[in-house]
Protein backbone atom coordinates (compact mmCIF):
# COMPACT_ATOMS: atom_id res chain seq x y z
CA UNK A 1 0.00 0.00 0.00
CA UNK A 2 1.32 3.35 -1.18
CA UNK A 3 0.53 6.70 0.13
CA UNK A 4 -0.77 9.34 -2.09
CA UNK A 5 1.79 12.58 -1.77
CA UNK A 6 0.02 15.36 0.21
CA UNK A 7 -1.61 17.57 -1.86
CA UNK A 8 -0.22 20.94 -2.50
CA UNK A 9 -2.03 23.78 -0.74
CA UNK A 10 -2.15 27.63 -1.91
CA UNK A 11 -4.69 29.92 -0.67
CA UNK A 12 -5.26 33.64 -0.38
CA UNK A 13 -6.62 33.99 3.32
CA UNK A 14 -6.43 38.25 3.14
CA UNK A 15 -5.45 41.23 0.94
CA UNK A 16 -4.72 44.20 3.02
CA UNK A 17 -3.12 47.72 2.85
CA UNK A 18 -0.72 47.48 5.66
CA UNK A 19 0.22 51.57 5.77
CA UNK A 20 -0.91 54.13 3.39
CA UNK A 21 0.81 58.18 3.12
CA UNK A 22 0.17 60.92 0.84
CA UNK A 23 1.83 64.25 1.17
CA UNK A 24 1.28 67.40 -1.00
CA UNK A 25 4.02 69.52 0.96
CA UNK A 26 3.67 72.20 -1.54
CA UNK A 27 0.05 72.56 -1.67
CA UNK A 28 -2.09 74.83 -2.61
CA UNK A 29 0.75 76.66 -4.92
CA UNK A 30 1.67 73.00 -6.64
CA UNK A 31 -1.51 72.90 -8.27
CA UNK A 32 -1.23 75.86 -10.06
CA UNK A 33 1.70 74.40 -11.29
CA UNK A 34 1.45 73.57 -15.32
CA UNK A 35 4.68 71.26 -16.12
CA UNK A 36 4.40 67.45 -16.39
CA UNK A 37 5.74 66.02 -12.68
CA UNK A 38 8.76 64.08 -12.91
CA UNK A 39 7.63 60.38 -11.50
CA UNK A 40 10.30 58.46 -9.40
CA UNK A 41 8.92 55.12 -8.00
CA UNK A 42 10.86 52.39 -5.25
CA UNK A 43 9.39 48.60 -4.40
CA UNK A 44 10.70 46.66 -2.86
CA UNK A 45 9.07 43.17 -1.65
CA UNK A 46 9.33 40.85 1.52
CA UNK A 47 7.76 38.00 2.64
CA UNK A 48 7.99 35.80 6.13
CA UNK A 49 6.30 33.37 7.97
CA UNK A 50 3.44 34.08 10.27
CA UNK A 51 2.75 30.47 11.82
CA UNK A 52 2.69 27.41 10.35
CA UNK A 53 2.06 27.33 6.52
CA UNK A 54 1.00 30.66 6.72
CA UNK A 55 3.13 33.47 5.10
CA UNK A 56 2.29 37.31 4.79
CA UNK A 57 4.07 39.27 1.86
CA UNK A 58 4.36 43.23 1.57
CA UNK A 59 4.98 45.26 -0.95
CA UNK A 60 6.29 48.43 -0.43
CA UNK A 61 6.00 51.21 -2.84
CA UNK A 62 7.45 54.96 -3.20
CA UNK A 63 6.11 57.07 -5.64
CA UNK A 64 7.54 60.87 -5.78
CA UNK A 65 6.01 63.54 -8.20
CA UNK A 66 8.57 66.41 -8.45
CA UNK A 67 8.88 69.35 -10.40
CA UNK A 68 12.06 70.58 -10.62
CA UNK A 69 13.32 70.49 -6.88
CA UNK A 70 9.53 70.92 -5.78
CA UNK A 71 7.84 67.95 -4.55
CA UNK A 72 4.42 67.64 -6.22
CA UNK A 73 3.16 64.83 -3.84
CA UNK A 74 4.81 61.89 -1.77
CA UNK A 75 2.94 58.02 -1.55
CA UNK A 76 4.37 55.63 0.37
CA UNK A 77 1.87 52.20 0.44
CA UNK A 78 2.70 48.73 1.62
CA UNK A 79 -0.13 46.19 0.21
CA UNK A 80 0.13 42.82 1.63
CA UNK A 81 -1.21 39.37 1.61
CA UNK A 82 -1.56 36.99 3.91
CA UNK A 83 -1.04 32.83 2.11
CA UNK A 84 -1.50 29.45 3.44
CA UNK A 85 1.27 27.16 1.43
CA UNK A 86 1.40 23.96 2.50
CA UNK A 87 2.95 20.80 1.10
CA UNK A 88 5.19 23.05 -1.05
CA UNK A 89 9.02 21.68 -1.78
CA UNK A 90 11.03 23.66 0.63
CA UNK A 91 13.36 24.71 -2.61
CA UNK A 92 9.87 25.77 -4.23
CA UNK A 93 8.91 27.89 -1.53
CA UNK A 94 10.99 30.57 -1.78
CA UNK A 95 10.12 31.18 -5.52
CA UNK A 96 6.25 30.99 -4.49
CA UNK A 97 7.15 33.71 -1.82
CA UNK A 98 9.11 36.00 -4.01
CA UNK A 99 7.26 35.69 -7.45
CA UNK A 100 3.83 34.28 -6.85
CA UNK A 101 2.27 35.87 -3.80
CA UNK A 102 3.89 39.61 -5.15
CA UNK A 103 2.06 38.88 -8.77
CA UNK A 104 -1.05 38.45 -6.73
CA UNK A 105 -0.82 41.04 -3.84
CA UNK A 106 0.50 43.97 -6.83
CA UNK A 107 -2.74 44.84 -8.69
CA UNK A 108 -4.19 45.60 -5.28
CA UNK A 109 -1.18 48.02 -4.67
CA UNK A 110 -1.46 49.92 -8.03
CA UNK A 111 -5.41 50.52 -7.35
CA UNK A 112 -3.99 51.53 -3.82
CA UNK A 113 -1.61 54.10 -5.28
CA UNK A 114 -4.00 55.00 -7.94
CA UNK A 115 -6.67 56.06 -5.82
CA UNK A 116 -4.78 57.73 -3.58
CA UNK A 117 -2.83 60.58 -5.92
CA UNK A 118 -6.39 60.97 -7.49
CA UNK A 119 -7.92 61.66 -4.10
CA UNK A 120 -4.82 64.25 -3.65
CA UNK A 121 -6.07 65.86 -6.43
CA UNK A 122 -3.90 64.61 -8.94
CA UNK A 123 -4.33 62.56 -12.53
CA UNK A 124 -3.54 59.03 -11.52
CA UNK A 125 -0.60 57.49 -11.38
CA UNK A 126 -0.69 53.71 -13.05
CA UNK A 127 2.03 51.27 -11.68
CA UNK A 128 3.76 49.92 -14.89
CA UNK A 129 3.75 46.06 -14.36
CA UNK A 130 6.72 43.97 -12.86
CA UNK A 131 8.57 41.46 -12.87
CA UNK A 132 8.57 39.67 -10.22
CA UNK A 133 10.59 36.76 -11.54
CA UNK A 134 13.41 39.02 -12.98
CA UNK A 135 13.09 40.50 -9.44
CA UNK A 136 13.83 37.10 -7.51
CA UNK A 137 15.89 35.89 -10.21
CA UNK A 138 18.06 39.30 -9.35
CA UNK A 139 17.71 39.22 -5.51
CA UNK A 140 19.18 35.32 -6.22
CA UNK A 141 21.91 36.15 -7.64
CA UNK A 142 22.98 39.20 -5.43
CA UNK A 143 22.78 37.18 -2.21
CA UNK A 144 24.99 34.42 -4.10
CA UNK A 145 21.85 31.39 -3.34
CA UNK A 146 21.01 30.68 -6.97
CA UNK A 147 21.77 27.61 -7.23
CA UNK A 148 22.31 26.22 -10.71
CA UNK A 149 20.53 22.94 -12.48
Amino acid sequence: MSEKPAQAVFAIEKLYVKDLSVEVPNAPQIFLERNAPEIGVQLTTQSSPVSEGVYETIIKVTVTAKIGESVMFLVEAAQAGIFRIEQVPEDQLEAVLGIGCPNIVFPYLRETVSDVVSRAGFPPVLLNPVNFEGLYLQQQAASGSATSH
